[in-house]
């Protein structure tokens, strides 16, 4: 079981920034892809951004990439969410995610889920 904590949300300008943080209960994240979802009022949850165990890979959303940058902490078991030049449209409820296998963009791919933290961009 793994439990995940997201944290950094908040109220924030158009084309200002943001950076979310994404801890797990356990020691090392390392057998874990990891990922970014969001999720807006009335609609599905979506893919943001992903990275692979090793860190070797991720993956971005059209809507997102050159925007924001997903990493891994030093510490292992932590990953973070990076988000510049926010808009409107980024607006949502964040929410980290952890994949006991590849790298996938799709929520049913991953087994385990924050709690969520909230994205407010005005404009």
């Amino acid at each position: 079981q793994v439990q995940l904590v997201e944290s950094g949300g908040g109220l924030v300008q158009a084309g200002g920034s943001l950076s979310l943080s994404c801890a797990a209960s356990k020691r090392t994240l390392s057998n874990y892809a990891m990922g970014w979802f969001r999720q807006a009022p009335g609609k599905e949850r979506e893919f943001v951004a992903g990275i692979s165990g090793s860190g070797g890979s991720r993956s971005y959303a059209d809507s997102v990439k050159g925007r924001f940058t997903i990493s891994r902490g030093n510490a292992k078991n932590t990953v973070y969410l990076q988000m510049n030049s926010l808009k409107p449209e980024d607006t949502a409820v964040y929410y980290c995610g952890a994949a006991l296998g590849e790298l996938g963009r799709t929520r049913y791919e991953y087994d385990y889920w924050g709690q969520g933290t909230q994205v407010t961009v005005s404009s």
